[in-house]
């Protein structure tokens, strides 16, 4: 089981979560989140005051997949997120110890692996 994490462009969001979708990868959570990478410094006038502006808005994914979900994953992120200009953002892949599916106790494989409707009771 795997973490996978990426920081993407807000502007970008909506391609990636298509592309997810038909990667058929569907638990994932989203944050707004700000930071600075390799992006050039915006300087910005505020009440007559120049100021460097050096965090930029972005969206972090947070995906929990099994080890056969990685590649399919990474590849639908970086097809969904690439404008080809610095700052288009990270994936990171980290190993994941243990996973508990609250609602049911499932452990692991089990508890990454999403529910269907006639389990949901949907």
């Amino acid at each position: 089981m795997k973490l996978v994490i990426a920081i993407v462009r807000p502007e970008k969001l909506n391609e990636v979560l298509e592309a997810l979708y038909r990667a058929e990868v569907t638990g994932l959570t989203i944050s707004r989140v700000r930071g600075h990478g390799g992006e050039t410094e915006q300087v910005e006038t505020y009440r007559g005051m120049t100021v460097k502006v050096e965090l930029h808005d972005k969206v972090r994914l947070e995906i929990g997949v099994s080890d056969s979900f990685v590649e399919p994953t990474v590849r639908a992120i970086l097809s969904a997120a690439v404008t080809g200009e610095v700052g288009d953002g990270k994936i990171f892949v980290l190993p994941v110890e243990k996973v508990y599916r609250i609602r049911t106790g499932e452990e692991d494989r089990s508890a990454v692996t999403p529910v269907t409707t006639e389990e949901s009771g949907v």
